[in-house]
């Protein structure tokens, strides 16, 4: 692969990964959806601060229903910084993430009123259909304040 479509790739992918926060921010769950691959592997296993094995799914329409009651009472802020992108092939793609997210829960949501974490994604990427989306996604957090 030359540079120039190695740099477009990584630019698409760019592009992709915002999508994702800006469709969790905004419970555009439709559209969060159609950032993955049908079959989307998703290990939010660690993302909590206790492992849960529940949270490792198999599917992008099972994942987002898990999801979406979940996050539609909360505030959520999600932001990604610095990514690591490999591209594989011309249809393959590695990335790492950089995170950080803050959520707001109503009283009674959740255990807790708010949250504030980081961490990193770590993703693979499928190009299907002349565009790129997420084949595999987890979670690895550093840092969970909860109050």
């Amino acid at each position: 692969m030359d540079t120039a479509v190695k740099l477009l790739a990584i630019e698409e992918i760019k592009a992709l990964k915002a999508r994702y926060f800006r469709c969790m921010d905004t419970k555009d769950w439709k559209g969060l959806e159609d950032v993955f691959t049908p079959d989307v592997t998703t290990d939010f296993r660690d993302s909590t601060g206790e492992r849960n094995e529940a949270m490792l799914m198999q599917g992008a329409a099972q994942y987002v229903a898990m999801l979406s009651p979940i996050l539609q009472p909360l505030v959520t802020v999600h932001h990604g910084h610095m990514p690591e992108i490999s591209v594989i092939s011309p249809i393959e793609a590695k990335g790492v993430w950089a995170m950080e997210d803050k959520l707001w829960a109503p009283e009674g949501a959740m255990p807790w009123r708010w949250m504030h974490a980081y961490g990193h994604y770590h993703e693979t990427y499928d190009k299907n259909s002349g565009r790129w989306m997420i084949k595999a996604i987890r979670l690895s957090r550093l840092r969970v304040d909860i109050g």
